[in-house]
């Protein structure tokens, strides 16, 4: 396994992966699925110096990916304050890299000059919420019920890391 900085051409792989999160459900607020050219730019406003895209590859092929986005852009009080999210190609979940890809992020924040991570998650998603406690986040609030799948409301959790 081999994590690194994500690359143009990496697109179609990394929106694979996210549509298969929507697909199933629950996982994103997102309903519909992507293109290559939807994604482009979310993809360019990764610059990778400050809001990466990290991708772990085995055999060449994209399996997994993380962002680092800015959280509340344009808001110069919360500069240094970023949202984390991942994603694992479904025939790679339980081994373990989103684990390594967010150990890695965690790592890279005092270079991106972060000093606290955000991440948002639909809160039903114990998978996410176990790996983020284990590297500290602590649950800082929740919106309850402003997501909605098939006719069931879920609410949006907030975790949280001073790095």
């Amino acid at each position: 396994m081999n994590i690194r900085i994500a690359k143009p051409e990496d697109l179609e792989e990394i929106v694979e992966i996210y549509n298969q999160a929507i697909a199933v459900g629950e996982k994103t607020a997102d309903l519909t699925p992507f293109t290559s050219n939807d994604r482009k730019p979310w993809f360019d406003e990764h610059v990778p110096g400050k809001y990466p895209i990290l991708v772990v590859e085995k055999d060449r092929s994209i399996v997994g990916y993380l962002t680092i986005s800015p959280y509340r852009p344009g808001r110069m009080a919360l500069q240094y304050t970023a949202e984390v999210s991942y994603f694992i190609h479904f025939e790679h979940h339980r081994k373990g890299l989103a684990s390594d890809l967010l150990r890695y992020a965690i790592d890279m924040c005092p270079l991106l000059q972060i000093k606290t991570l955000v991440a948002i998650l639909i809160d039903n998603n114990q998978g996410s919420i176990r790996l983020l406690e284990k590297y500290g986040f602590k649950r800082w609030g929740q919106l309850p019920k402003v997501a909605e799948f098939d006719g069931i409301e879920f609410g949006h959790s907030y975790y949280g890391l001073r790095i």
